[in-house]
């Protein structure tokens, strides 16, 4: 017996399928659960055109190891070729949970979805398993593709690029009725631009957001304040929110959190020649989401920030701390993710040698002095002191965006972001 599986597998191995199927035969005829065997046997009579036989011998596969993967995808296989779509999509939902490294099973499980009607969860998949193929560099075109995978991977392809595109654009339709397609215009390129359908063109080279481009806005790395309504107004209470800031810092800084929420990424952004680099933040909203008692907490402070044109999307903006910098500590050069939002500073407390660099230009803060600026620029921070520094972070709508274009871009911003997670967990 056990030359009789070593022989198979060899001829496996060596490409004479039709051969090893015959040796695998004989195998499952002396060894009915042998994994392996009802697999290949089972495969050979999808093959053949023989389904019934293939699911009976799967279901025995399945029954020997549940936990295998791959009996799961090719039992789905010989379900969804007999028609039973459902069964189908169970099995391959099966193999999908049990293993990543199937992405055909994914790939077919996506199909049956499509077939059921369920087309948005089949888009899901479809994401799902091109980006994961194609980040591999697979699944580019005909040469990356396995032969039999390849018209169900074009056709994949075709679904990721229309969906997307139905998708995004169908959740500007309402704003497009109530307000005409002309003032949306821009908001219809960003898309594009974001849909890969045409390419960015950046007005300064310095600017490159790691997400969402917006075109056809003014650039500079720093904004006159005077664009901002309420920043005069927060500037005037900039005692009051010191005040207010002190008080935390005298009862031990308060609710600060970690800003990075991982060691990975603090290693990744944060340097300090004095130590241990320290970068918290005691937030007033953190990915929108407000913190009441925090807020309560310092009621000037509070009462001045809703004064501003905060840039508020669901679940993902503004964010709004107090940002501490323990002595010594860089935040190293990074990029944010949109030009729709820019970000404004109210520096509070600031030992000497402590800076903003924007797109190359430094800007040294001074306390109770506003500043904004387009984070898109490649942009970096530091305390070289041997004191702590804070600021006020606050993030503002980019001045230059009209009303029914931010409410878009909050829209839009809000469905990918829930688009992605559905992506994620699939």
């Amino acid at each position: 017996m056990t030359r009789t599986v070593e022989e198979a597998q060899w001829l496996l191995r060596a490409g004479r399928i039709e051969e090893a199927e015959q040796v695998f035969m004989r195998v499952l005829d002396e060894s009915p659960f042998d994994l392996q065997a009802l697999n290949i046997v089972a495969l050979a009579a999808i093959r053949l055109g023989h389904f019934h036989r293939a699911r009976d011998l799967l279901k025995r596969a399945v029954a020997v190891a549940p936990d295998h993967a791959a009996s799961h995808h090719h039992l789905g296989r010989a379900e969804e070729l007999i028609g039973d779509l459902e069964q189908a999509r169970d099995c391959y939902q099966r193999a999908t949970a049990l293993s990543a490294e199937l992405p055909a099973a994914r790939l077919h499980l996506a199909a049956v979805l499509e077939k059921l009607g369920q087309g948005h969860a089949a888009l899901v998949q479809f994401v799902r398993v091109m980006g994961d193929q194609q980040r591999q560099g697979r699944w580019l075109d005909p040469a990356t593709t396995p032969p039999a995978l390849e018209p169900l991977v074009a056709h994949a392809a075709q679904v990721v690029r229309n969906g997307s595109r139905a998708f995004h654009f169908g959740l500007l339709e309402p704003l497009v009725v109530e307000f005409g397609r002309s003032e949306l215009g821009r908001v219809e390129q960003m898309l594009r631009i974001y849909l890969h359908e045409e390419p960015p063109a950046y007005i300064d080279d310095r600017q490159q957001p790691t997400f969402l481009y917006f075109p056809d806005l003014p650039t500079t790395p720093y904004f006159d304040c005077r664009l901002f309504p309420g920043l005069e107004a927060i500037e005037a209470q900039a005692p009051a929110i010191l005040a207010e800031l002190q008080a935390l810092l005298g009862s031990n800084g308060g609710s600060n959190e970690v800003v990075f929420t991982s060691a990975e990424l603090a290693a990744q952004n944060l340097r300090s020649h004095r130590g241990e680099p320290g970068w918290t933040g005691y937030y007033f909203y953190r990915h929108g989401e407000r913190r009441d008692a925090n807020g309560a907490a310092c009621p000037v402070t509070s009462a001045a920030l809703e004064q501003l044109p905060l840039c508020r999307v669901e679940a993902h903006g503004p964010e709004v701390l107090f940002s501490v910098f323990t002595p010594g500590t860089h935040l190293l050069p990074h990029r944010g993710v949109t030009n729709t939002r820019v970000v404004g500073h109210l520096p509070l407390i600031v030992p000497p040698d402590c800076a903003l660099n924007v797109g190359g230009e430094v800007h040294a803060w001074r306390q109770g002095r506003a500043v904004v600026f387009d984070d898109t620029y490649e942009h970096e921070a530091w305390n070289r002191s041997a004191e702590t520094r804070v600021v006020l972070i606050f993030d503002l709508w980019n001045p230059h965006l009209a009303d029914v274009e931010r409410a878009a871009v909050a829209k839009l911003v809000h469905a990918i972001g829930e688009f992605r997670h559905e992506v994620e967990a699939a």
